[in-house]
């Protein structure tokens, strides 16, 4: 991975609703979630999230999906673990880290 798309998923990353966002993305797993519940479970106003959400998108972090009249959005869990990796690609002076490739998410 490029550190361009690193430092975009980062800086998407770095901003409190955007994070939330994610994270309950990352939480519903590969069903994903319509922005109407988004919203209501984290309390953001739907233009605001939408704003979010775009951000994300623009990221490569998250994906949108139709399904009939709602959108669903999941998050991008190869880009995730992308970022996981090259963020600790060089770990523990070359020596094995504690956790195991297998512990990256997987079943999402």
């Amino acid at each position: 991975m490029e550190d361009k798309y690193v430092i975009k998923a980062l800086a998407a990353l770095a901003q409190p609703n955007r994070l939330q966002i994610f994270r309950a993305l990352v939480v519903k797993g590969a069903k994903g979630i319509t922005p109407a519940l988004i919203a209501q479970d984290l309390g953001i106003p739907a233009n605001t999230l939408s704003f979010h959400l775009k951000e994300l998108m623009n990221a490569d972090l998250i994906s949108q999906e139709r399904s009939g009249r709602n959108l669903i959005y999941r998050a991008q869990f190869d880009r995730m673990n992308a970022v996981l990796t090259y963020l600790s690609q060089n770990c523990c002076e070359g020596e094995a880290c504690e956790v195991s490739p297998d512990a990256i998410c997987k079943t999402c």
